[in-house]
């Protein structure tokens, strides 16, 4: 059909799906000689899965050669990825779906519901509802049903044979699948019950072995020919009013008797009154009984009457039909692609709580990177840097390391009832299935960052399901739930929810992705492992702090009060280093909320309150900084003799980086993310164990005397700024 319009440059995909089940493709490579596109360009597209997601150079090759494309949805990914990254005509290929009322906007629902929003209203409208036969877009709903375009389901050959004989006195009864599927095996639990005691054989594809005589499995297309012709009757089930299959048609062509059941699709095609259509089962007993006896009168009745079922197959009534609707597609493609571009794309990075110290610093770095990486591959975006509108944790020179061209909104979150949802949903263009009670929304006085093209929350820590107007990512930086008991069953239930929820979780260590696999149960293809991110630190000569035994008298514990930081343990360590080993060099504690760690009653603060109270020594060493602003914190950091990290598990402190960058040691407990992070940067990490005091406080008093190497310089030029965006764009970009 695309020929006979005048469209001579077509692309096939190589790969389809390795369900057994799926039976609507195989696999030509014979289009590929006519394609005026480069050989490298089609070495990408035909390595590309066009049934999942095929990725962004799959796309990017597709968008500069082509103009319109034809798909069926198995898979969200492929969907979501198409209506963002494909400019031209996308034409959804219908043929009905199996059931009443199953329609294609009710899968997408279903898919929304389960995988979050695929389908954003602008995408919406290069989208088109490319239906088989004309009356499938009755059931959908009004945006797509707007959409539809009749390309009839046609036949390249509908000339009757003269060749069919019946002398093999079988009825041939297609149903494929019977080892994997619940529905046909019904089907042919149904036709046994109407045919039992009848000759019969059974064709299809098994892809299973079924122990069953009648049932021939896979046969070749000779074969399939030859059972056609010689076969005395075939019985077609289906009274399914929205789809039919394929092999009625091949039996008419073959000029073979079609007995086949009423209040189906075949109706619809010119079925009704012919002497093959029957209304009760019994009925379609009775008639092929008298097939397979031999009456030609019936026989010659059915033959003579069922061509008819091939007409709206006909390449000549077909082609009219093609032509005008592919010349409106191209008309309307071309309109919207002369249309003015209002703006550039605009991405939101949003802290949903109140976080401060290495979250905050790791959020202005992810708008940085965004900002950067987008920028180095020619698609720059508008960042905006989103915050809780909170003066006290969040005052103007908080941001004073904000890049300038980074937008900064203060918001409150919003929530919204179901029914609120539903109509904030509308409002900005979008349906779908909402299924909770409460959603929530940014609010940031404006428009709820509507105007954003995606949403990246650096956290979980959701306490209501985002409203589903926008695509979002969360940036997880660990599962400490896993390890530590900090919260209850339905509250990690409910960041597990979260996570599932949004496009795709990104994650700074291998030790983190398998959390997000393994403990949350994210697929793989959800969680994008991406570069821990480095800020440029001080001038140049603040990274080559001189060698020998240190001459400061103190040494940093940077910490805060989650249970995580093994404050007990530490302290511990603490109370043996300075009253077993004599230790000489102060422990200075910086952090968020540090300069309560001893007021408050959480119980694994008071287990350290404990140790601290019954010893003078930690008394008169122990410095409680609190929460320093960074000139201050990295000003102390490089005059200290080192760093101290003591935590029991996490996705691994940056502070250990900084440090090294200023030709700071660093002692730090031993475990999976501080070991990626010490091999990424080449560190050169002390390590010690943290459920062990003794060894913690000996590694301390080691610290005082030997000398450690830091890294060059060199080794953090690796890992700047400018090194790690691009990988950054290279998943967001996915996701705009």
């Amino acid at each position: 059909m695309l020929k006979r319009v005048g469209i001579q440059e077509i692309f096939l995909p190589k790969k389809i799906p390795s369900d057994p089940s799926f039976r609507s493709g195989s696999v030509d490579w014979s289009e590929d000689e006519k394609l005026t596109i480069p050989k490298e360009d089609l070495a990408i597209l035909n390595a590309a899965d066009w049934y999942d997601d095929p990725g962004v150079d799959a796309w990017r090759i597709a968008n500069k050669h082509f103009h319109l494309l034809f798909f069926i949805v198995l898979k969200a990914r492929f969907f979501r990825s198409m209506v963002r990254h494909f400019d031209g005509a996308k034409v959804w290929r219908t043929y009905g779906l199996l059931g009443r009322q199953q329609s294609y906007g009710r899968i997408l629902s279903m898919l929304e519901w389960r995988e979050g929003p695929i389908l954003s209203p602008r995408a919406a409208k290069s989208v088109w509802f490319g239906q088989a036969y004309n009356h499938l877009a009755e059931i959908e709903p009004p945006w797509l049903a707007e959409r539809a375009i009749y390309l009839p389901a046609g036949l390249q050959d509908t000339n009757i044979r003269d060749d069919w004989t019946g002398r093999d006195r079988r009825i041939l009864f297609v149903c494929p699948d019977l080892g994997l599927s619940e529905y046909y095996r019904e089907i042919y639990r149904r036709f046994e019950q109407t045919f039992g005691g009848l000759p019969y054989a059974v064709a299809g594809a098994q892809p299973i072995r079924i122990q069953d005589d009648h049932v021939l499995g896979y046969v070749s297309s000779e074969e399939h020919l030859q059972n056609l012709r010689s076969f005395a009757v075939m019985y077609y089930h289906s009274s399914e009013p929205n789809h039919v299959h394929y092999h009625p048609f091949e039996a008419v062509r073959a000029g073979m008797p079609l007995v086949f059941m009423g209040g189906g699709l075949l109706d619809r095609l010119g079925g009704l009154g012919l002497p093959g259509r029957c209304k009760t089962s019994e009925e379609a007993r009775r008639k092929i009984e008298r097939i397979l006896a031999g009456d030609k009168q019936l026989i010659g009745q059915i033959r003579a009457s069922q061509a008819v079922l091939l007409d709206t197959m006909n390449v000549e009534h077909c082609a009219p039909r093609w032509r005008s609707a592919i010349e409106l597609i191209l008309k309307r493609t071309e309109e919207r692609s002369t249309a003015p571009i209002i703006r550039k794309k605009r991405i939101a990075v949003i802290l949903p709580v109140a976080y401060r110290g290495g979250s905050l610093r790791g959020a202005k770095l992810l708008a940085s990177a965004v900002a950067i990486g987008s920028q180095q591959f020619g698609s720059p975006v508008d960042v905006i840097f989103g915050h809780l509108d909170d003066p006290t944790s969040y005052p103007d020179r908080e941001f004073d390391d904000l890049p300038g061209h980074i937008e900064r909104r203060a918001y409150q979150w919003r929530t919204l009832s179901q029914g609120e949802a539903l109509r904030a949903c509308a409002y900005a263009g979008g349906e779908g299935t909402l299924t909770h009670a409460t959603y929530a929304v940014p609010d940031d006085g404006i428009n709820q960052f509507f105007d954003c093209d995606l949403w990246i929350f650096v956290s979980d820590r959701l306490q209501f399901p985002v409203l589903p107007v926008r695509p979002h990512l969360l940036m997880i930086y660990d599962y400490l739930q896993r390890y530590v008991p900090i919260m209850d069953e339905k509250a990690n239930q409910q960041l597990i929810d979260r996570a599932h929820a949004a496009e795709a979780v990104l994650v700074t260590t291998e030790f983190t992705a398998n959390d997000a696999r393994q403990f949350a149960g994210l697929p793989a293809s959800k969680v994008r492992k991406v570069p821990l991110l480095v800020p440029t630190f001080g001038s140049g000569d603040s990274l080559t702090r001189g060698g020998g035994p240190p001459s400061s008298a103190y040494f940093i514990w940077t910490t805060n009060l989650a249970p995580h930081k093994n404050h007990r343990n530490a302290l511990e360590a603490l109370r043996i280093y300075y009253e077993e080993y004599d230790g000489r060099f102060e422990c200075h504690v910086t952090g968020v909320d540090t300069d309560k760690l001893f007021a408050r009653n959480s119980p694994h603060l008071v287990a350290a309150r404990e140790v601290y109270s019954a010893s003078r020594a930690v008394k008169a060493n122990l410095k409680m900084e609190g929460d320093l602003p960074d000139s201050i914190y990295r000003r102390k950091l490089r005059d200290a003799a080192f760093l101290w990290h003591p935590g029991l598990i996490d996705n691994g402190t940056f502070s250990v980086v900084e440090a090294a960058s200023f030709g700071v040691p660093a002692l730090s407990s031993n475990y999976p993310a501080m070991r990626e992070i010490d091999r990424q940067f080449e560190l050169g990490l002390i390590w010690s164990e943290a459920v062990d005091p003794v060894d913690m406080a000996g590694k301390l008093k080691q610290m005082e005397t030997v000398q450690h190497s830091t890294p060059r310089p060199e080794a953090f030029a690796r890992h700047c700024l400018d090194r790690s965006a691009g990988a950054y764009w290279q998943v967001i970009q996915e996701f705009v």
